[in-house]
Protein backbone atom coordinates (compact mmCIF):
# COMPACT_ATOMS: atom_id res chain seq x y z
CA UNK A 1 0.00 0.00 0.00
CA UNK A 2 1.27 3.50 -0.95
CA UNK A 3 4.23 1.95 -2.84
CA UNK A 4 4.02 4.47 -5.68
CA UNK A 5 3.72 7.41 -3.30
CA UNK A 6 6.67 6.13 -1.26
CA UNK A 7 8.84 5.83 -4.36
CA UNK A 8 8.07 9.40 -5.44
CA UNK A 9 8.50 10.75 -1.92
CA UNK A 10 11.90 9.09 -1.50
CA UNK A 11 13.06 10.33 -4.91
CA UNK A 12 11.77 13.93 -4.87
CA UNK A 13 11.16 14.73 -1.22
CA UNK A 14 7.49 15.44 -1.94
CA UNK A 15 4.46 13.69 -3.41
CA UNK A 16 0.89 14.63 -4.36
CA UNK A 17 -2.06 12.38 -3.52
CA UNK A 18 -4.98 13.50 -5.69
CA UNK A 19 -8.38 13.78 -3.98
CA UNK A 20 -7.09 12.41 -0.70
CA UNK A 21 -10.14 13.99 0.91
CA UNK A 22 -13.40 14.54 -0.96
CA UNK A 23 -17.17 14.69 -0.58
CA UNK A 24 -18.58 14.50 2.94
CA UNK A 25 -15.15 14.08 4.56
CA UNK A 26 -13.82 17.28 3.02
CA UNK A 27 -17.06 19.14 3.80
CA UNK A 28 -16.93 18.07 7.45
CA UNK A 29 -13.36 19.31 7.82
CA UNK A 30 -14.19 22.62 6.15
CA UNK A 31 -17.29 23.10 8.32
CA UNK A 32 -15.21 22.65 11.46
CA UNK A 33 -12.52 25.00 10.19
CA UNK A 34 -15.21 27.61 9.52
CA UNK A 35 -16.55 27.06 13.05
CA UNK A 36 -13.07 27.43 14.51
CA UNK A 37 -12.49 30.70 12.65
CA UNK A 38 -15.88 32.01 13.67
CA UNK A 39 -15.98 30.93 17.33
CA UNK A 40 -12.43 30.21 18.53
CA UNK A 41 -10.13 32.61 16.69
CA UNK A 42 -11.64 35.74 18.33
CA UNK A 43 -10.55 34.30 21.70
CA UNK A 44 -6.93 33.58 20.67
CA UNK A 45 -3.79 35.62 21.20
CA UNK A 46 -1.43 36.81 18.48
CA UNK A 47 0.80 33.76 18.84
CA UNK A 48 -1.94 31.37 17.75
CA UNK A 49 -3.76 33.32 15.02
CA UNK A 50 -1.76 35.53 12.65
CA UNK A 51 -3.40 38.32 10.65
CA UNK A 52 -1.97 40.58 7.99
CA UNK A 53 -4.12 43.24 9.69
CA UNK A 54 -5.93 42.15 12.85
CA UNK A 55 -8.56 44.85 12.34
CA UNK A 56 -9.55 43.05 9.13
CA UNK A 57 -10.67 39.47 9.92
CA UNK A 58 -10.55 38.55 6.25
CA UNK A 59 -6.74 38.83 6.36
CA UNK A 60 -6.34 35.84 8.70
CA UNK A 61 -3.25 34.06 7.36
CA UNK A 62 -2.30 31.34 9.83
CA UNK A 63 -3.69 29.37 12.77
CA UNK A 64 -1.50 27.07 14.83
CA UNK A 65 -1.75 24.94 17.97
CA UNK A 66 -5.35 24.00 17.11
CA UNK A 67 -5.28 20.90 19.30
CA UNK A 68 -7.11 22.66 22.12
CA UNK A 69 -10.30 22.16 20.13
CA UNK A 70 -11.76 18.64 20.66
CA UNK A 71 -12.51 18.10 16.98
CA UNK A 72 -8.98 18.93 15.88
CA UNK A 73 -7.39 17.05 18.78
CA UNK A 74 -9.21 13.94 17.58
CA UNK A 75 -8.38 14.67 13.95
CA UNK A 76 -4.70 13.92 14.56
CA UNK A 77 -5.76 10.27 15.00
CA UNK A 78 -7.43 9.97 11.58
CA UNK A 79 -6.36 6.52 10.33
CA UNK A 80 -5.99 7.48 6.65
CA UNK A 81 -3.62 10.32 7.45
CA UNK A 82 -1.57 8.26 9.90
CA UNK A 83 -1.34 5.26 7.57
CA UNK A 84 0.03 7.37 4.71
CA UNK A 85 2.46 9.22 6.98
CA UNK A 86 3.76 5.98 8.47
CA UNK A 87 4.24 4.43 5.02
CA UNK A 88 6.22 7.44 3.78
CA UNK A 89 8.35 7.91 6.90
CA UNK A 90 8.96 4.17 7.21
CA UNK A 91 8.07 3.80 10.88
CA UNK A 92 5.28 4.52 13.33
CA UNK A 93 4.39 8.21 13.59
CA UNK A 94 2.55 10.67 15.77
CA UNK A 95 0.96 13.95 14.72
CA UNK A 96 1.55 17.44 16.01
CA UNK A 97 -1.38 19.83 16.48
CA UNK A 98 -3.11 20.80 13.23
CA UNK A 99 -2.44 24.10 11.50
CA UNK A 100 -4.22 26.21 8.89
CA UNK A 101 -2.58 28.48 6.34
CA UNK A 102 -3.91 31.13 4.00
CA UNK A 103 -2.71 33.68 1.50
CA UNK A 104 -5.60 36.17 1.42
CA UNK A 105 -6.10 38.10 -1.82
CA UNK A 106 -4.52 41.52 -1.84
CA UNK A 107 -2.01 40.87 0.95
CA UNK A 108 0.90 40.06 -1.35
CA UNK A 109 3.05 38.23 1.25
CA UNK A 110 5.50 35.55 0.15
CA UNK A 111 6.58 32.36 1.91
CA UNK A 112 10.39 32.44 2.03
CA UNK A 113 12.39 29.41 0.91
CA UNK A 114 12.96 27.20 3.94
CA UNK A 115 13.23 23.67 5.29
CA UNK A 116 10.66 22.72 7.92
CA UNK A 117 13.15 20.72 9.95
CA UNK A 118 15.21 23.86 10.51
CA UNK A 119 12.27 24.84 12.74
CA UNK A 120 11.65 21.35 14.16
CA UNK A 121 15.33 20.51 14.88
CA UNK A 122 14.77 16.74 14.73
CA UNK A 123 17.26 13.91 14.18
CA UNK A 124 16.90 11.65 12.38
CA UNK A 125 14.81 13.85 10.10
CA UNK A 126 11.98 11.31 9.84
CA UNK A 127 9.37 14.05 9.75
CA UNK A 128 6.95 15.22 7.09
CA UNK A 129 4.25 17.82 6.56
CA UNK A 130 0.87 16.94 5.05
CA UNK A 131 -0.70 19.98 3.33
CA UNK A 132 -4.30 19.65 2.16
CA UNK A 133 -5.60 22.19 -0.36
CA UNK A 134 -8.94 23.74 0.58
CA UNK A 135 -9.04 26.04 -2.46
CA UNK A 136 -7.83 25.70 -6.01
CA UNK A 137 -4.10 26.42 -5.79
CA UNK A 138 -2.02 27.58 -8.75
CA UNK A 139 0.77 29.96 -9.70
CA UNK A 140 -1.50 33.00 -9.50
CA UNK A 141 -2.53 32.55 -5.85
CA UNK A 142 0.74 31.17 -4.52
CA UNK A 143 1.21 27.42 -4.99
CA UNK A 144 4.07 25.66 -3.22
CA UNK A 145 7.33 25.28 -5.13
CA UNK A 146 9.93 22.59 -4.38
CA UNK A 147 13.55 21.76 -5.11
CA UNK A 148 13.19 18.09 -6.00
CA UNK A 149 15.73 15.90 -4.21
CA UNK A 150 16.86 18.64 -1.83
CA UNK A 151 15.86 16.53 1.18
CA UNK A 152 19.07 14.53 0.61
CA UNK A 153 21.41 17.54 0.68
CA UNK A 154 21.41 18.51 4.37
CA UNK A 155 20.55 21.88 5.83
CA UNK A 156 20.83 25.09 3.85
CA UNK A 157 21.84 28.21 5.81
CA UNK A 158 18.88 30.10 7.31
CA UNK A 159 18.55 33.54 8.85
CA UNK A 160 15.72 35.62 10.23
CA UNK A 161 13.06 36.66 7.76
CA UNK A 162 10.47 39.41 8.04
CA UNK A 163 7.57 37.07 7.22
CA UNK A 164 5.16 36.48 10.06
CA UNK A 165 4.78 32.75 10.71
CA UNK A 166 8.06 31.92 8.93
CA UNK A 167 10.74 33.41 11.14
CA UNK A 168 13.65 31.80 9.25
CA UNK A 169 14.42 31.68 5.55
CA UNK A 170 17.23 30.27 3.40
CA UNK A 171 19.93 32.85 2.71
CA UNK A 172 21.60 31.30 -0.35
CA UNK A 173 18.56 30.54 -2.52
CA UNK A 174 20.02 31.26 -5.94
CA UNK A 175 18.93 32.05 -9.48
CA UNK A 176 19.66 28.41 -10.34
CA UNK A 177 17.31 27.32 -7.58
CA UNK A 178 14.51 29.45 -9.02
CA UNK A 179 15.07 27.87 -12.44
CA UNK A 180 14.92 24.25 -11.25
CA UNK A 181 12.10 24.52 -8.69
CA UNK A 182 8.87 22.62 -9.34
CA UNK A 183 5.52 24.40 -8.94
CA UNK A 184 2.69 22.17 -7.66
CA UNK A 185 -0.90 23.19 -8.57
CA UNK A 186 -3.68 21.51 -6.58
CA UNK A 187 -7.44 21.12 -6.52
CA UNK A 188 -9.47 21.22 -3.28
CA UNK A 189 -8.99 17.89 -1.51
CA UNK A 190 -5.57 17.17 -3.05
CA UNK A 191 -2.87 16.38 -0.48
CA UNK A 192 0.73 17.51 -0.84
CA UNK A 193 3.26 15.76 1.43
CA UNK A 194 6.84 16.92 1.83
CA UNK A 195 9.87 15.74 3.76
CA UNK A 196 11.11 17.92 6.62
CA UNK A 197 14.37 18.62 4.78
CA UNK A 198 12.86 19.49 1.38
CA UNK A 199 13.48 23.09 0.33
CA UNK A 200 10.24 24.85 -0.60
CA UNK A 201 8.70 28.30 -0.91
CA UNK A 202 5.63 30.07 -2.31
CA UNK A 203 5.00 33.33 -4.12
CA UNK A 204 2.48 35.94 -3.01
CA UNK A 205 -1.18 35.62 -3.88
CA UNK A 206 -1.51 37.85 -6.93
CA UNK A 207 -5.18 37.08 -7.58
CA UNK A 208 -7.85 39.71 -7.16
CA UNK A 209 -10.31 37.71 -5.07
CA UNK A 210 -9.15 34.13 -4.47
CA UNK A 211 -7.87 32.83 -1.13
CA UNK A 212 -5.24 30.08 -0.88
CA UNK A 213 -6.31 28.11 2.19
CA UNK A 214 -4.86 24.82 3.40
CA UNK A 215 -5.03 22.49 6.37
CA UNK A 216 -1.79 20.91 7.55
CA UNK A 217 -0.44 18.39 10.01
CA UNK A 218 3.16 17.47 10.82
CA UNK A 219 3.91 13.80 11.47
CA UNK A 220 7.08 12.71 13.27
CA UNK A 221 8.60 9.25 13.29
CA UNK A 222 8.92 7.65 16.72
CA UNK A 223 12.71 7.59 16.33
CA UNK A 224 12.97 11.40 16.13
CA UNK A 225 14.74 13.25 18.90
CA UNK A 226 14.92 17.03 19.19
CA UNK A 227 18.20 18.95 19.24
CA UNK A 228 17.14 21.16 22.14
CA UNK A 229 19.95 23.68 21.64
CA UNK A 230 19.08 24.24 17.97
CA UNK A 231 15.37 24.34 18.77
CA UNK A 232 15.91 26.95 21.47
CA UNK A 233 17.81 29.15 18.99
CA UNK A 234 14.87 28.94 16.61
CA UNK A 235 12.36 29.80 19.37
CA UNK A 236 14.39 32.81 20.45
CA UNK A 237 14.49 34.09 16.87
CA UNK A 238 10.74 33.59 16.47
CA UNK A 239 9.96 35.38 19.73
CA UNK A 240 12.23 38.26 18.80
CA UNK A 241 10.48 38.58 15.45
CA UNK A 242 7.07 38.65 17.15
CA UNK A 243 8.16 41.34 19.60
CA UNK A 244 9.50 43.51 16.76
CA UNK A 245 6.13 43.21 15.02
CA UNK A 246 4.24 44.14 18.17
CA UNK A 247 2.72 40.72 18.78
CA UNK A 248 2.14 38.88 22.05
CA UNK A 249 4.80 36.27 22.87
Amino acid sequence: MFDTEKQQYDRDGFVVVKQFLAGAALAELQDNLDRYVREVVPTLGDGEAFFEDRSRPETLKQMQRMGGDPYFADYTLQPEWNALASALVGESVYAEEPQWFNKPPGTRHVTPPHQDNFYFSLAPANVLTMWLALDKVDAENGCLRYLAGSHRDGFRPHARSQVLGFSQGITNFSADDFVREVAVPLEPGDLLVHHGMTVHRADANMSAARHRRSFAMVFKGVSCERDEEAYDRYLQAARSQHREQGLEV
